[in-house]
């Protein structure tokens, strides 16, 4: 997909610093080398402990490119953490009202989903600077789908899954990593969104801990959903204490459990190859069994894309 030539994209670290300045660098140059202006508001030498600058600093960099009026995509450097720290701080109205579309993922689903409160302001579960703009072998397919996704108002995700039910099923998408979405249950951050598409991924997170987290949104309310849909879990390991419980197992516990249709197989997450995904969208998920896709439309888009 062609580019607008005047696509103009900020850069804003409200989580974690670029440990590679190079890398970071190459990032750069590769949103560059896709037609885009780049406005940096994060800045290597600003970084504060583990994060991209200390908390104002952060702020600051949020609020700065959501007033800049040049700026069409604010992309967060990078997740880990620090998002948590700030949203007290934010003036989100302000973000949600500014038309920017807000693109990240992992600690960045906190801002996803306190946008989507205010008034189900929209934005974007996608690709950030680094690792996905930054790596030496960048993905074809993310860079692709991001392009797709943003340069045009509805796009459609296909996938497959092991098992997947036949649905076919629409409303609000929503979602993200799953330990931010368990972190911001009971706080003014994450809005009650019954009868929706609930898509999740998590690194790191043993089978037992996805299902708990489950559980606990379950537990308070959260699963009232059209579909839930699994996306990337990876890197945990299994122990022989596991006694043959593994990520199969708990799927199928879970499906027999919540009451809920449940896809796995959406390819999002802390992967090399991912979606990107509009929340707050409408959405429409079919499956016959094993061949899924996901259509979302009704987001904002970037005008003079072909």
């Amino acid at each position: 997909m062609k580019r607008n030539a005047n696509t103009c994209v900020a850069i804003v670290a409200p989580s974690g610093y670029a440990p590679d300045e190079n890398a970071y660098r190459q990032g750069i140059e590769r949103l560059q080398a896709c037609g885009c202006t780049v406005h940096e508001y994060y800045q290597p030498a600003g970084r504060h402990e583990r994060f991209g600058g200390t908390d104002e600093e952060r702020v600051r960099q949020l609020h700065a490119a959501a007033a800049n009026p040049d700026v069409q995509i604010v992309m967060a450097l990078r997740g880990g953490y620090g998002m948590s720290r700030i949203l007290p701080k934010l003036d989100l109205p302000m973000l949600a009202a500014s038309g920017k579309l807000f693109v990240g993922h992992s600690d960045f689903t906190a801002l996803n989903m306190a946008l989507l409160t205010r008034r189900g302001a929209p934005s974007f579960a996608g690709p950030m600077v680094c690792i996905d703009f930054s790596r030496s072998d960048p993905s074809e397919f993310t860079l692709d789908q991001f392009w797709k996704c943003v340069g045009a108002p509805t796009h459609t995700i296909e996938f497959e899954g092991d098992s997947n039910p036949e649905v076919d099923v629409a409303g609000m998408l929503w979602g993200g990593n799953l330990t931010m979405l368990t972190h911001l249950i009971g706080t003014p951050y994450l809005p009650r969104t019954d009868g929706g598409i609930l898509f999740i991924e998590d690194v790191n997170e043993h089978p037992y801990r996805v299902e708990r987290m489950l559980l606990q949104m379950e537990y308070a309310g959260f699963l009232d959903q059209k579909a839930v849909v699994f996306g990337d879990f990876s890197s945990y390991a299994l122990t022989d204490y596991d006694n043959g419980y593994n990520f199969e197992s708990m799927i199928a516990y879970l499906r027999g459990r919540l009451g809920v249709p449940i896809l796995t197989g959406l390819p999002f997450g802390h992967t090399k190859d991912k979606a990107t995904l509009a929340v707050g969208s409408r959405a429409r998920l079919r499956s016959d069994g094993r061949a899924c896709s996901l259509t979302m439309s009704g987001y904002p888009s970037l005008p003079g894309f072909d």
